[in-house]
């Protein structure tokens, strides 16, 4: 997203397995680099269904968050998506 939230760019990193995806966040940064974003919503799939966040989906967030913190792009939400509705991190207060 540029300064003013609008969307520069719909990037899709990567697909995961059933149970996980390893994702780093310099990938992630990476790309928002590339297009000189300012911040970014992140969103991914749970297969299961269920849109809670795991563990592991709330400390790739912090990383991700904190690389880009540190380079000047926001995160300013993580959203997951499952059979049974979305979750967002920011809403429940994890970003």
């Amino acid at each position: 997203m540029d300064t003013r939230n609008r969307l520069i760019v719909d990037h899709h990193v990567g697909d995961g397995s059933i149970d996980e995806a390893a994702i780093h966040p310099r990938e992630v940064v990476r790309k928002a680099l590339d297009v000189g974003a300012a911040a970014m919503i992140l969103v991914h799939n749970h297969p299961s269904g269920n849109p809670e966040p795991s563990r592991a989906d709330i400390e790739i967030t912090r990383r991700i968050a904190e690389a880009g913190r540190l380079l000047g792009i926001v995160v300013h939400d993580h959203v997951i998506v499952g059979r049974e509705g979305h979750s967002s991190l920011k809403a429940k207060g994890l970003i």
